[in-house]
C-alpha cells in the first residue's frame, strides 16, 4: 500500500512540472520566426597577385533564395587602403538580389604606394538589409610584390565570325603584358588543313614583336581559306608565347556554301553562227561547282543593238552543288547586221552568290536569197548595157 502511493505522488509530480514548465513549441505572435533565408556571397578568384602600386578588382557573385536587398561592406581591410564597391559603372553600397539571377559586383581594391611587399587578408560581409541575423562573407587574400612574374593575356572581341569559302575572317584581338618587365612575343597558329593565318599589327605583317611592362597591344588575326574548302565550322587556336609566359586563344570560323556558277557550250567552244534577222539557237552549260546550290538563277544577255536574245528557261529553280543544266539562248541578229563577228555577253545570276558571264562569239552571215538577187541585178545591168550599146552603136 505504501508503495502505490509512493508511486502516485511521483505521478502527480511530473504532471504539475510539466504543466508548470513553458511550452517549447509554437512561437507568439509578433515574436521573431527562425531564419530561412539564404545569402551566399562567392568571388571565383579569392586569392590574387599585384605589383606595388597597382589596383586590383574582385567579381563578387551575390545569390539568394529570396528577393531582398543585401547591404555590402568589409572588415579587416589594412590601414591607408581604399575599398570600394562598383555596380553598373557606379559606387554602390548595397545591391538587389534576385533569387533568379546572380547579382554581380565588382570590388576594388586599392593599396597605398607605400605598401610593403606581403600578404594581406580581409573579409567582404554581405547583410541582408531585411534581416541582420541573414549574414554571408567571403574570405579575400592579396599578395603583393616587388614585381610580378612574367604573364600574358590574349582576349578576342568576336573569337567566332561567320562567312563564304572566299571569305577572309579577321578577328581582332588585345595582347597584354601583366608583368612588370618588357618582353618579345611570338605568335603562331595552329589552323587546321585549307588555311592561311597571318598576323598584322599597324597594318603590317608580324610574327613577333617587344611588349612592354603593363603594355597591351591590338592584334589582327588574318585567316584565308584556301581553294574548295568544304562549309563546315573550323576551329583553330593562336598561341602567344615569350619565354615562360603564354597565353593562347580559341577562334571559330564557320564557313559557309556559296554557289560558284560556270556558263559554257557543251561542246565547250564559246561561238556559233546566225543569219541577220533570223533567229538561231545556241545550246548552254550553267555549271555549279560551288559548295551550295544556286536557287532561282536568272539569265540575261548584253548583245549587240538591234539584237534579240531571249532564253528557255528564262529562270533555273535551282543548280544543285556539281550539277549542269542545259539552257537554250535563242539569238536573232539585227536585219541590218553587217556580215562579221559580234560578241554577245550572256550571265547567269543565282539568288545569293556571285553571278557568271561568258562571252560567245556570234558569226552573222548574209542570206544565199539576197545573193542570188544580187547576181540577177548585175546580170540585167549588164544586159541593159548590152542593148544600149548595140543600139547606140550602130548610129
Amino acid at each position: 500500500m505504501r508503495r502505490i502511493s509512493l508511486i502516485a505522488l511521483l505521478l502527480i509530480m511530473l504532471l504539475l512540472t510539466a504543466l508548470v514548465s513553458p511550452a517549447p513549441a509554437l512561437a507568439q505572435e509578433g515574436q521573431p520566426q527562425a531564419n530561412t533565408q539564404n545569402l551566399t556571397i562567392f568571388t571565383r578568384y579569392p586569392a590574387q597577385e599585384s605589383a606595388i602600386g597597382e589596383s586590383v578588382s574582385f567579381e563578387l557573385k551575390l545569390r539568394a533564395t529570396e528577393p531582398q536587398i543585401v547591404r555590402l561592406s568589409t572588415q579587416n581591410v589594412p590601414q591607408g587602403w581604399t575599398a570600394t564597391f562598383r555596380g553598373g559603372g557606379k559606387l554602390i553600397q548595397a545591391a538587389y538580389v534576385n533569387p533568379n539571377e546572380d547579382t554581380t559586383v565588382d570590388l576594388r581594391v586599392e593599396p597605398p604606394q607605400d605598401v610593403q611587399p606581403s600578404t594581406y587578408r580581409f573579409t567582404i560581409v554581405a547583410r541582408s538589409e531585411a534581416n541582420e541575423t541573414v549574414v554571408a562573407n567571403v574570405p579575400i587574400e592579396l599578395s603583393i610584390k616587388d614585381k610580378l612574374p612574367p604573364r600574358l593575356t590574349f582576349d578576342v572581341d568576336l573569337p567566332t565570325l561567320k562567312g563564304g569559302p572566299d571569305t577572309t575572317f579577321r578577328y581582332s584581338g588585345t595582347l597584354k603584358n601583366e608583368g612588370d618587365t618588357e618582353m618579345n612575343v611570338s605568335l603562331v597558329a595552329d589552323a587546321p588543313e585549307g588555311f592561311q593565318v597571318n598576323f598584322k599589327l599597324s597594318g603590317q605583317d608580324v610574327t613577333s614583336f617587344p611588349l612592354g611592362a603593363n603594355e597591351s597591344k591590338s592584334v589582327s588575326i588574318e585567316a584565308k581559306p584556301l581553294s574548295n574548302i568544304q562549309a563546315s565550322p573550323y576551329q583553330m587556336k593562336v598561341l602567344a608565347q615569350s619565354g615562360e609566359a603564354q597565353a593562347e586563344t580559341a577562334l571559330v570560323a564557320e564557313v559557309t556554301g556559296q554557289p560558284e556558277l560556270n556558263v559554257t557550250a557543251p561542246d565547250g567552244r564559246l561561238s556559233g553562227q546566225a543569219y541577220a534577222g533570223d533567229e538561231t539557237s545556241v545550246k548552254l552549260i550553267v555549271e555549279n561547282t560551288g559548295s551550295a546550290p544556286a536557287r532561282n538563277v536568272k539569265l540575261s544577255a548584253s548583245p549587240p543593238s538591234g539584237w534579240s536574245v531571249t532564253f528557255a528557261p528564262e529562270q533555273i529553280a535551282e543548280v544543285a552543288s556539281g550539277q549542269q543544266i542545259e539552257v537554250t539562248a535563242n539569238i536573232q541578229p539585227n536585219e541590218q547586221a553587217i556580215a562579221g563577228d559580234y560578241m554577245v555577253n550572256l550571265t547567269a545570276q543565282p539568288e545569293t552568290g556571285p553571278s557568271k558571264a561568258a562571252d560567245f562569239r556570234i558569226t552573222v552571215l548574209t542570206s544565199t536569197l539576197w545573193g542570188i538577187v544580187g547576181v540577177a541585178l548585175i546580170a540585167v545591168a549588164v544586159a541593159v548595157v548590152g542593148l544600149a550599146v548595140l543600139r547606140f552603136g550602130r548610129r
